[in-house]
């Protein structure tokens, strides 16, 4: 293999255009030095980057890099690491902290703000496209409160890691470029059990076309700055929203909260279909582009358990479990109502909104139940009762969600009978006679109701292998490449990122990958549950 040479990519970094128009269209903090403060009548305080000691680039992803005008392959990575780690600032970035508030586990939790995120600048690429880069642990900003601004190796790879995985499953997130070793220990206690330690400490880049979340708008309507949320609705829409037309101002407000209402759903919707858990659904954790942002404590649902959180910080109450998480959105979404309602002015138009959001992510849930179970459509009549059975027997023994869908397919519906599905038991003692005969009658019923569609064997297998994944990111195999990072060897964050990229594929010679949860994993801190420790 040929490696990008360091002349070429400096050129590349070089051409690179920004244009930095949430900058320059709306208010900044006046004052400059950083200093932990509340920030008001600003959406952002200008920051920059903590220069790291010894910045090494381990990970880098090819598709965001083209995205960006970058080169796919990133060469030795030093004049990279520089400016990816924070050490060095391109011509025409211009580094800034965003000002946001939020409810966390439901409370309001006042200013929060970007306290380890910093904004580099706007890319505007050769094909008119607009991504706003984001370095987080890159140090302090005025909104980091006690915390130190720095990240750690150990959460950066995993938001790496499972930005460009939730990508390539289909599913609406922010996307990493890069991950940078800074060459600095960083201290956590991983558990809040009294006990910190150091770490290494790494820098993650995110990319979204913005990273405008629900609580912009809620910490203005906190302060009663109607104006200013009002200057920040109109600069959303005309920059992340193009397409809303120019009727009067409440029309597009309400078809602006129409349309974050709908992508929030679908999003929930495909979190559901893969089994991805956010852990940390706060509502400064929402995007209004309905992507995915911010991987903290999540976690890949793999024995099916509707209950089950990754978040030690979330153990008690499980508000943020994974069945409840259409709930949450919803929730959440009626925050932005109230946040915006001065701009309304009216309760009603709101409702409706926030009432179609039920509907909106029960087609959506329906539509995903049909497509892994390789139907054409979902019919209420009949599938109703056949997906709460399914679903009954998924949590009835301890079964891997990922691999009793994917092998699903397998099964001969014209002699149904459970062999394929083996592989996705942890404890086969689970399965008594009962549950084998409560089995064997849903698939016959499911063979019945495939016979129904009249579709050949062949469609609905290739139908569910689109959207049942092989791979999913999980949770063990994150830590085992943390593991490894640590230890000095990055070899499988590459690893992963390679098999990631493909997860609808079988990829023969990859098996180990797509192997349940070993029980030495089964209850270690990162394969189990999480903190917010990063």
């Amino acid at each position: 293999m040929i490696l990008a040479q360091p002349d070429a990519i400096e050129a590349q970094l070089a051409a690179l255009r920004f244009d930095n128009r949430f900058a320059d269209e709306l208010p900044a903090d006046p004052e400059q030095a950083n200093f932990r403060r509340q920030v008001a009548g600003a959406c952002y305080s200008l920051v920059k980057p903590t220069p790291a000691k010894r910045p090494k680039l381990i990970g880098w992803s090819p598709e965001v890099a083209t995205l960006l005008d970058l080169p796919a392959d990133p060469g030795d990575g030093d004049s990279l690491a520089e400016v990816f780690g924070g050490n060095r600032l391109l011509p025409g970035m211009l580094p800034v902290a965003t000002c946001y508030g939020g409810h966390q586990f439901g409370h309001w939790a006042g200013q929060l703000g970007d306290g380890r995120a910093i904004n580099l600048g706007e890319i505007v690429n050769t094909r008119g496209e607009r991504w706003t880069l984001q370095l987080k642990g890159a140090g302090p900003t005025p909104y980091s409160r006690t915390a130190d601004g720095l990240a750690v190796l150990r959460s950066s790879l995993r938001e790496f890691l499972c930005s460009e995985s939730m990508f390539h499953l289909g599913v609406p997130t922010t996307r990493a470029l890069s991950l940078v070793l800074t060459g600095e220990e960083v201290v956590r206690d991983i558990l809040y059990d009294g006990h910190p330690a150091p770490e290494p400490g790494a820098v993650v880049c995110r990319v979204a076309p913005s990273f405008t979340r629900f609580g912009h708008f809620e910490i203005l309507a906190a302060r009663h700055d109607v104006e200013l949320m009002r200057q920040l609705l109109d600069f959303t829409i005309a920059t992340d929203f193009p397409h809303i037309g120019d009727a009067d101002q409440k029309t597009r407000y309400l078809e602006w909260f129409d349309e974050v209402t709908a992508r929030t759903a679908d999003m929930i919707a495909h979190w559901m279909r893969v089994g991805f858990v956010h852990g940390v659904m706060n509502t400064d954790n929402m995007s209004v582009l309905g992507l995915t942002i911010d991987y903290g404590p999540y976690g890949w649902l793999e024995d099916y358990d509707p209950d089950w959180t990754p978040n030690t910080t979330d153990a008690s109450t499980r508000r943020y479990r994974f069945g409840q998480q259409p709930a949450v959105a919803q929730w959440n979404l009626l925050q932005l109502a109230n946040a915006i309602y001065p701009l309304i002015g009216e309760a009603d138009p709101l409702n409706d909104v926030l009432g179609g959001f039920a509907k909106r992510y029960a087609e959506a849930a329906r539509s995903m139940t049909a497509a892994k179970l390789g139907l054409v459509r979902f019919i209420p009549e009949h599938d109703e009762a056949l997906a709460a059975e399914l679903f009954a027997l998924l949590g009835a023994v301890e079964t891997d969600m990922t691999l009793f869908f994917r092998n699903l397919a397998k099964v001969d519906l014209d002699n149904p009978a459970s062999e394929p599905l083996e592989e996705a038991y942890y404890q086969p003692a689970q399965r008594n006679a009962a549950y084998r005969e409560r089995l064997a009658a849903w698939l016959s019923d499911y063979g019945r109701r495939v016979q129904l569609d009249g579709c050949p064997n062949e469609v609905r297998v290739a139908r569910m292998n689109a959207v049942n994944p092989r791979f999913v990111l999980r949770n063990y195999l994150a830590q085992l490449a943390i593991d490894k990072a640590e230890a000095g060897d990055h070899s499988m964050v590459g690893e992963l990122l390679a098999v990631l990229r493909d997860p609808y594929a079988d990829q023969p010679g990859q098996e180990t990958f797509a192997g349940k949860r070993p029980d030495w994993a089964r209850h270690r801190p990162g394969c189990s549950m999480l903190s917010c420790s990063s």
